[in-house]
């Protein structure tokens, strides 16, 4: 089966490294449980949307345009990519 092209989920325009949370300024629609890649020149790794935060509230989805915090389980420097995964 052909590979299809990922799809850019947003941008890491913050990164919290004491609470390993990374703002995202979405570029379409992403759910917790979601799977996710994120990006930063040749470095990449997976992980999956455990909780999500706008403006410092629970929420299950975000929608473009919004700026989301998720926990990752690894750096997510600024400027990373995040694509679903």
């Amino acid at each position: 089966m052909a590979e299809k092209k990922e799809k850019e989920i947003g941008k890491v325009i913050h990164w919290y490294g004491k609470i390993n949370v990374a703002v995202v300024k979405l570029a379409g629609a992403l759910k917790v449980g979601d799977a996710i890649k994120v990006r930063h020149g040749e470095s990449e790794f997976k992980d999956a949307v455990s909780s999500m935060q706008l403006d410092h509230k629970p929420v299950e989805a975000g929608k473009k345009g919004q700026e989301i915090a998720i926990q990752l389980s690894q750096e997510a420097k600024d400027g990373s990519l995040v694509y679903k995964a």
